[in-house]
């Protein structure tokens, strides 16, 4: 029934999707396994794609020519980009999507793909020969052949899902959990841990007074994810927000008595950034409120997602609790809250490649390396998907730099130092940020994707002629000169110093104050000649003008961390006299104890400018 399978991918969340269809683009024959043909790329939380440094994420999967940013494109009903207040380094794409066009949309690009073939069964293990994989074995005893192996396994792995005092076998609500998989790697001498994650109730939109909220609208002028010919959102749907307040703290209070998590039922750790409500409450007890965030889950329908109130307690509390929220007061519920609990395997035990030391051939990406998000899954199953076709063609490794991605620096963070609680990405984890930009992302990667064969030569072609354009932007903008009789009236108006003599555009435009619109006002020549062009590359050549200094430290940087490598620490090092650098930091540090500078600079929650402030007190 079988033929044998260049790559078989257990598993159709995020991770699953982006390994099976990057192997079978490649060339590789694929088979996607999966327990429900239905729940193939469900967004199993929140409804969004993106947000901080996992925009910068799915912009980065678009440009080595992964799917997740066409079908956020595809899908979106909103689109925001966090940040702008902040330098371009902190600018993060967000959107949030149609939860059902979202999984719709990736059922189709597979089923259009070719060299892709689907099984819906359970997988309840490895067929595993001389510490090879050589196959996977089915609930109904059948044997597929495979060359290479990639588990995504999500949540589902001896899942168990807990609302108040209930608990019962899951990977998902309404869906069954998997086993057989974890107890035969940890035959195979692979070491697993238990991980927890949450998400909040689903409530009806007809019930809420929308009036008692704040409107979130998207942007203005919304952007995308793709660089490809994706369309532009031409209407959107609004988000809203309210709070909780003391009301709803001592309704959940009541119900901590029944909680998993405080009653010791649940064992695995939970995201340290993504807590439950109860958590938060109880953490952060001085705080009279917290933020809540209605997000709709779809053009079509009443279901929103409360962002912000993840909940195990029981759903008669979490319905009480939720009636004392301002713009809730006759709220219907749809379904509860809960939290899961799952297996998972230190990706320590893992290459760079994301292929396991024990087992040859055999792959893990996703929840199973203890990460959480849909992009950090989603870039895990591309770089899984492009090794394992490169092992069956008998090809290089595929390894990203912590200097050229932001998928290099999860993966390095992961294998190199592994994780206790759920691993999310956010921009302080990169140390050269500056170079690693939503804007440039396709600059960076789409030679690399090409190179694969998985990024088209159309997409290369934008590409070069994007940063072509843009070079010549800078070019005309360093070489265009203006004289104080024309700039000086506009530069007065907007509180910007005057000129004395003739003086560059270039110059004129790295002051803080000024913007390209700014220009396009003083020189009119200037103006037409950029009318010629599309605005994301001009925007393009004005980053690369205003943070042109900043970018060349940042390439010395490059250099210099490499060499940290070098500097040792001494492992009796008094981190708890850093007051300076973060609680989390310093944490971190006495526990995993680096050896080196370089290891301490890769160690999850310490940021660069941790590392500075070790360093001074090195004496470096």
């Amino acid at each position: 029934m079988f033929k044998e399978y260049d790559v078989i991918v257990v598993g159709a969340g995020h991770a699953g999707c982006e390994a099976a269809t990057a192997a079978a683009n490649m060339g590789s024959s694929v088979l996607l396994v999966t327990m429900n043909m239905h729940t193939i790329a469900q967004m199993s939380c929140n409804p969004a794609m993106g947000g901080v440094a996992k925009g910068q994420i799915v912009r980065e999967i678009d440009a080595l020519g992964g799917q997740s940013g066409i079908i956020s494109d595809k899908t979106m009903i909103q689109f925001r980009m966090l940040n702008r207040s902040k330098g371009p380094a902190m600018w993060s794409p967000r959107c949030q999507s149609d939860r059902m066009m979202f999984a719709q949309e990736w059922r189709d690009t597979m089923e259009k793909t070719k060299n892709l073939d689907f099984w819906q069964e359970m997988i309840e293990g490895l067929v595993v020969k001389n510490n090879r994989v050589v196959g996977v074995r089915t609930g109904m005893g059948i044997e597929i052949k495979g060359k290479t192996v990639i588990l995504t396994n999500g949540t589902f792995l001896n899942g168990k899902i807990h609302i108040g005092e209930k608990n019962f076998g899951g990977g998902r609500t309404g869906e069954k959990a998997a086993h057989g998989i974890t107890e035969q790697l940890i035959e195979l001498g692979f070491e697993s841990g238990r991980m927890k994650t949450g998400t909040p109730p689903r409530i009806d939109g007809r019930s809420l007074n929308w009036d008692l909220m704040e409107e979130q609208k998207g942007d203005e002028n919304p952007e995308k994810f793709s660089y490809t010919d994706t369309p532009k959102l031409t209407k959107q749907r609004s988000c809203y927000v309210t709070y909780t307040n003391e009301k709803v703290h001592e309704v959940l209070r009541k119900g901590f008595d029944k909680s998993p998590m405080f009653s010791g039922r649940i064992k695995g750790l939970g995201p340290r950034y993504c807590p439950s409500v109860e958590d938060k409450i109880n953490r952060f007890a001085d705080k009279d409120r917290h933020q809540i965030f209605v997000e709709p889950e779809g053009w079509n329908t009443v279901e929103m997602y409360i962002n912000g109130f993840s909940t195990s307690l029981p759903e008669e509390i979490q319905y009480e609790a939720l009636t004392k929220i301002q713009g809730f007061e006759n709220v219907k519920m749809f379904r509860p809250g809960y939290a899961i609990e799952y297996d998972f395997f230190p990706p320590t035990q893992l290459k760079l490649t994301l292929e396991t030391h024990l087992i040859d051939n055999l792959f893990f990406a996703g929840q199973i390396n203890g990460t959480t998000g849909y992009e950090e899954a989603a870039c895990q199953g591309l770089i899984a998907g492009i090794n394992a076709h490169n092992k069956v063609d008998e090809k290089g490794e595929f390894i990203l730099k912590r200097n050229e991605a932001y998928i290099g620096v999860l993966i390095d963070d992961l294998v190199n130092k592994g994780t206790d609680e759920p691993y999310r990405m956010f921009t302080s984890r990169a140390e050269f940020r500056t170079l690693l930009r939503q804007d440039n992302a396709d600059i960076r990667l789409t030679q690399k994707g090409y190179n694969l064969g998985l990024a088209s030569e159309n997409r290369l072609e934008r590409m070069n002629y994007k940063k072509d354009i843009a070079d010549a932007i800078v070019k005309e903008i360093k070489t265009k000169k203006i004289t104080p009789d024309s700039a000086n009236t506009y530069l007065e108006e907007i509180g910007s110093t005057t000129i004395r003599e003739k003086s560059s555009i270039y110059s004129i435009l790295k002051r803080p104050e000024i913007n390209i619109e700014n220009i396009r006002l003083i020189d009119s020549e200037m103006k037409d000649f950029l009318n010629k062009y599309d605005e994301e590359i001009i925007e393009q050549a004005v980053i690369n003008i205003k943070y042109e200094s900043y970018i060349e430290k940042e390439l010395l940087m490059v250099e210099k961390m490499a060499r940290l490598e070098d500097l040792n620490i001494n492992p009796n090092f008094d981190y708890e006299k850093l007051l300076s650098i973060s609680i989390e930091a310093r944490q971190k540090l006495k526990k995993i104890k680096p050896q080196t500078l370089g290891q301490a600079s890769r160690i999850s929650g310490v940021s660069p400018s941790d590392i500075s402030v070790i360093m001074i007190h090195l004496g470096r």
